[in-house]
């Protein structure tokens, strides 16, 4: 019985498709086709099913390396506010005597020296353009939409220091820019010895957008310290005035200001906002709900 029913082209079910075309006698390229079509056909959905899982896992390193670097921005956000902390603390410091070796000087910026020696006015320079920093007037002004500031120059005077027989660069503070011209101010100009407190500062490099200095011009918008050295005579040493130093008519002292690039919280947001996009979209196409939820 068995055989008549094969002979009539039934299949054993068990046996599958390759069962079947044996007892429906295809011809011999069409039984290899079908064969070779099904067995491709078993295999793609493994493949595809290794494939999602490497894409599933590599995915997942996206949102997980945000969330490291966001918490690692953190982690820099407090180092930052420490220093700066630190910083404005080392301003308020009692000022030692300026150290007779300039390698010293390194390790001692935003630190208050104490100097002794005279002017030499005939060999200005001018920092421009600067605003006038003053503490009170911009708490006073603080979160409205336009101020008061006006444009001026910090004058940098070369000073003999004569207890250590050196010439360094004092930057006095602020004027006006209808005072920058010394001609204008000369009740300002101290003659004779003083002693000055100043905050010690070190050479900067030029940032983006910050235009070149120009000494034939006497424009100077950076501190350039060995080329300010260079064209007044003097030592590489530079300190800003403290606000006790200001004479009536002349600069206006203390215009130093505590300044570290501090975008950390930016970073932050960013790394964590890129975490939580990420995540919800890796959630959103390979956890599956359970059927029923």
């Amino acid at each position: 019985m068995a055989r008549a029913r094969r002979g009539i082209g039934y299949p054993v079910l068990f046996e599958g498709f390759w069962s079947y075309a044996n007892v429906v006698k295809l011809p011999p390229g069409v039984a290899q086709r079908s064969s070779r079509y099904g067995s491709s056909a078993t295999e793609v959905p493994a493949a595809k099913v290794e494939d999602d899982s490497f894409l599933q896992w590599f995915l997942l390193l996206i949102p997980a390396t945000a969330f490291g670097l966001g918490t690692w921005q953190v982690q820099r956000l407090k180092w930052k506010l420490k220093l700066i902390e630190e910083l404005e603390a080392r301003v308020m410091a009692e000022p030692i005597p300026l150290p007779a070796d300039p390698l010293e000087l390194k390790s001692l910026e935003y630190r208050p020296v104490r100097v002794r020696g005279h002017f030499d006015h005939s060999r200005e320079l001018y920092m421009m353009p600067r605003t006038m920093m003053d503490p009170a007037r911009e708490a006073q002004e603080a979160g409205r939409l336009s101020s008061s500031t006006e444009s001026g120059a910090y004058v940098v005077t070369p000073f003999h220091c004569t207890d250590l027989g050196v010439t360094i660069l004092v930057n006095r503070g602020f004027v006006p820019m209808k005072k920058v011209n010394p001609e204008t101010r000369q009740k300002g100009q101290i003659a004779g010895e003083v002693d000055l407190v100043g905050i010690v500062r070190l050479t900067e490099t030029r940032k983006p957008f910050v235009p070149e200095n120009n000494p034939e011009k006497n424009h100077w918008h950076y501190r350039d310290l060995e080329a300010m050295a260079k064209i007044t005579g003097a030592e590489p040493v530079f300190i800003d005035a403290n606000f006790q130093s200001t004479v009536p008519g002349g600069p206006v002292g203390g215009q130093t200001r505590v300044t570290l690039r501090n975008e950390h919280m930016q970073y932050i947001l960013t790394w964590y906002g890129l975490c939580a996009a990420t995540s919800y979209l890796w959630a959103k196409k390979f956890l599956r709900r359970t059927p029923g939820r």
